[in-house]
């Protein structure tokens, strides 16, 4: 039997599980795939997320972060080590990521130390970015890990969300 894909749950996915239905048309479009994919997918996957997770989802309302904390009871937490600010320095000092996102970087960090296959994310301004993800790739590879697929849930339903091949 194969073992299962790893796949680092970046905050994002807590958060849009637990959230109020958006007004924005995008978001919500977000929240629902997010939902699609915890119903359908998350059990195909062994989940991870990090202490930098579990402190992001502890902020704002008490109600919302026991919501958050709840969505992820069960899924083992990474723990920080030695050479995860160092990685997040790297991507931060390469332009990868943006200094005032430094947590962000602290995420791929974990998920590439810990070798997840997937960092699953809706964060497409600094992780699921196409130019920040191919810059990230490269510090990492430079630095001899091999990069995580840096997705979203759309991304990660693979057939059962119409991603198929086309037989045209």
């Amino acid at each position: 039997m194969r073992e299962k894909q790893t796949v680092y749950l970046e905050t994002t996915i807590p958060s849009y599980l637990v959230a109020k239905p958006s007004r924005d048309v995008v978001v919500a479009g977000h929240q629902q795939i997010t939902h699609d994919w915890w119903e359908t997918r998350r059990n195909d996957f062994s989940l991870y997320v990090s202490e930098f997770v579990m402190d992001e989802i502890a902020r704002g309302n008490p109600a919302m972060a026991a919501r958050r904390f709840g969505v992820l009871s069960g899924v083992p937490v990474l723990e920080a080590n030695d050479e995860i600010p160092k990685i997040a320095g790297a991507l931060v000092m390469s332009g990868a990521i943006p200094r005032v996102a430094y947590v962000d970087a602290t995420h791929l960090a974990v998920a590439t130390i810990y070798g997840c296959d997937f960092l699953l994310t809706w964060n497409c301004r600094h992780l699921a970015a196409a130019q920040s993800r191919r810059i990230a790739e490269r510090v990492l590879l430079s630095r001899g890990y091999v990069p995580p697929v840096v997705c979203t849930p759309v991304e990660l339903m693979g057939a059962r969300y119409g991603m198929e091949r086309s037989d045209r």
